[in-house]
């Protein structure tokens, strides 16, 4: 064997997070991670896997439809470590058995694609920098799945570090200024009037005299994050009320114990729907004892909907053709528990036209799982607080997701958190 053949099959040395993984074989073999109900026992750690290999420089296949969403990662003994250290299933084949696997999802005839995920998105959450990991579902399944990330807030967003990131996460915050619509209740307990303290103080800090007023501003700079490219992803009351911010710009709609003065009575007239993301149409709910801002969620309408049938779906799309929701889609089953949260759902009937409904609950006429496009850049809205429990509670205990491994809920979440490092294709006509 020449110089030139001899050196391009020598044994590659990889640098993978702390660690160094040695390729030591000559011939090509793959691990493959299964990601179906019955072949994997950790879906969640699976995906802290494929982050680590991405992060590590190596590529990772991301095999849709076949086993629930499979990877499919070079054999590497580091890798092979990695997986049994976390719990998650695998299988090395060699390369022949695995070109027979990739036969089969490319046939036309199978409902599937081959995915290149190139490089590890770098990911933000936005979250005010006190809030535990488990004070919300994105940051607690990030953690889980060790799968690291950075907290930005007001003051990262306004200086414009939103451009060092591929991926945002929106912590359940209400960008409306009303303290997600908690006075009613809450309006004594110390936790309550540290968090008004804490965003007065910021809203003043950067110069603006109300903090509907900054969070209009944060609105405006994740707009732009999201026009120039950036991946959007936010669930429960950063949902709905991100979009009421931009709707209501120029426009008084917090009551006198959020600001200090009373709302503008003409605010419905005055919002401009062109603005949002996602919504239409729909009406504020202008009472501050009443918790909830406006029409947009569904969880008012959908009282008589008992625990025991409340489970959404999962639309299925081409993956050959219509690979973006078939990504964000992938999963171990189609039908999965809901969960509600102070947004649990969408009203269809306020979703704009071009919004993508990528799960819902005919019964309620709720979507519960959307998604669009805004400028360069791509947005996700998932209703609910926590996939693993089904009406989460102020001082509720903590989800402990080693009980929930295999969570289809938690695994539409990190889906999302791999999209932004897959290799675009052209759109399919």
């Amino acid at each position: 064997m020449g110089l030139r053949i001899h050196r391009k099959f020598l044994a590659i040395t990889y640098c993978l997070m702390t660690g160094m993984f040695l390729h030591m074989s000559a011939f090509a073999s793959k691990i493959l991670i299964p990601m179906d109900a019955e072949g994997q026992s950790a879906h969640l750690k699976a995906y802290g896997v494929a982050y680590a290999v991405l992060k590590g420089g190596l590529s990772v296949d991301w095999l849709l439809n076949y086993k629930g969403g499979s990877f499919g990662i070079d054999q590497i003994e580091g890798i092979e470590r990695m997986c049994k250290l976390r719990g998650v299933t695998y299988e090395v084949m060699s390369d022949a058995e695995y070109s027979g696997v990739i036969r089969t999802i490319v046939d036309p005839d199978f409902n599937g694609d081959v995915i290149k995920l190139e490089k590890a998105p770098k990911i933000a959450v936005y979250t005010p920098l006190n809030k535990e990991p488990w004070d919300d579902a994105v940051t607690l399944v990030l953690t889980y799945a060790e799968i690291p990330f950075d907290k930005v807030y007001d003051d990262e967003v306004l200086k414009d570090d939103l451009a060092k990131y591929d991926w945002l996460h929106l912590h359940h915050e209400d960008f409306t200024g009303q303290y997600g619509k908690f006075w009613a209740s809450f309006h004594h307990e110390a936790w309550y009037q540290n968090d008004q303290k804490t965003a007065e103080a910021s809203a003043a800090k950067h110069g603006f005299k109300k903090v509907s007023q900054l969070k209009l501003a944060i609105a405006k700079k994740i707009r732009d994050f999201t026009a120039g490219g950036g991946y959007l992803f936010a669930m429960c009351s950063a949902t709905d009320s991100y979009d009421i911010a931009l709707a209501a710009e120029g426009v008084d709609i917090c009551e006198s114990m959020f600001d200090g003065d009373p709302a503008d009575p003409a605010a419905q007239e005055k919002l401009d729907f062109t603005k949002c993301f996602a919504f239409k149409d729909f009406a504020l709910v202008k009472n501050p004892m009443h918790y909830e801002y406006s029409t947009i969620d569904n969880t008012e309408y959908r009282t008589a909907i008992p625990m025991t049938i409340d489970y959404f779906t999962l639309f299925t799309f081409s993956a050959k053709f219509d690979p973006v929701p078939a990504m964000l889609c992938q999963n171990h089953t189609t039908t999965i528990k809901g969960f509600m949260g102070q947004t649990t759902s969408f009203r269809k009937e306020v979703l704009k036209s071009s919004v993508l409904v990528m799960g819902d609950f005919k019964p309620a006429n709720e979507a519960k799982y959307i998604h669009g496009e805004y400028g360069k850049g791509t947005w996700t809205f998932y209703g609910g607080h926590d996939p693993e429990d089904y009406q989460h509670m102020i001082h509720d205990p903590v989800t402990e997701l080693s009980l929930h491994p295999t969570s289809p809920g938690y695994r539409l979440i990190l889906n999302n958190v791999l999209f932004p490092a897959a290799k675009k294709k052209p759109r399919k006509t």
